[in-house]
């Protein structure tokens, strides 16, 4: 994952059927899931079939493919780790992460952290600061363990998890690792993925975490700068190489100037 991802589709690492229809939905990276896609009765015949579909995986070039294994101090995450560790995957989604010591059992695999709990957002900083120093390469928030954990209640506006979310999102950039953002956990609902991901986008997340292919193609045209964006940053460079102090009538300072490069460098073809 050497760059930010706009989207991360999960799918069911005991169903390989749709393992093997995953590269069809243009997807910046994948997760096959051992975790919580998996039932308790299913978790060994699960790693089987991940093993297996990654030896014949077909994604498009540039796909990032990771396996989510069960957390640390289950009893399925040494099998998971070792089954995982030389196959093609690019790396581990590691859930429910709440200590930088818990990194040190993945065989040196890249790994994608969950900040799913009170602990783990609480700790953001340190966590993120001190994984990206062993194989940590990204974060994603998890708000429904979150809101578990806290004994709380989920709401339509997010207001009880807009705290968590910028603070993961603070942590990730200080840390220099990628974040993604909650899932959308109503996958017909495509107004409800848009609100949630343009909030996320407004946070500074560069993706998000998605449930459904449906919800690829939503991810992308929210993350992936707009071509009104594209021109106005492009415009904006170039009044600040030529001097000129003002843009149709605002002033160009360095701020606008950070903020039009990160536009471009996020620029990239919508699949």
């Amino acid at each position: 994952m050497t760059t930010s991802l706009r989207s991360l589709l999960f799918v069911p690492g005991g169903r390989g059927d749709r393992i093997a229809k995953v590269g069809r939905f243009g997807a910046d990276g994948v997760v096959l899931d051992l975790e919580d896609a998996v039932a308790v009765a299913d978790k060994d015949s699960a790693r089987a079939t991940v093993v297996e579909a990654l030896a014949t995986l077909d994604v498009p070039d540039g796909t990032t493919v990771l396996v989510r294994v069960n957390a640390p101090g289950s009893p399925w995450f040494v099998e998971d780790v070792a089954a995982v560790t030389g196959t093609r995957a690019d790396g581990v989604v590691l859930p429910k992460l709440e200590h930088v010591d818990q990194l040190d059992g993945l065989n040196g695999m890249p790994v994608v952290g969950g900040l799913e709990t009170a602990l783990g957002v609480a700790d953001a900083r340190p966590l993120l600061a001190e994984g990206a120093e062993r194989g940590l390469i990204g974060a994603y928030f998890g708000a429904e363990d979150f809101i578990a954990d806290m004994g709380g209640r989920r709401t339509a506006d997010g207001t009880e998890v807009l705290y968590a979310r910028s603070r993961v999102a603070l942590a990730a950039r200080l840390a220099g690792v990628s974040a993604l953002d909650q899932v959308v956990t109503a996958v017909r609902d495509d107004d409800a993925f848009r609100r949630d991901a343009e909030q996320a986008r407004a946070l500074g997340y560069p993706g998000k975490l998605c449930i459904h292919p449906s919800q690829v193609a939503l991810a992308h045209e929210i993350f992936t700068p707009s071509e009104a964006e594209i021109t106005h940053a492009r415009r904006v460079l170039e009044a600040s190489e030529t001097g000129v102090g003002l843009l149709d009538g605002e002033m160009v300072d360095d701020v606008h100037v950070r903020m039009a490069r990160a536009t471009l460098a996020r620029a990239r073809p919508t699949p």
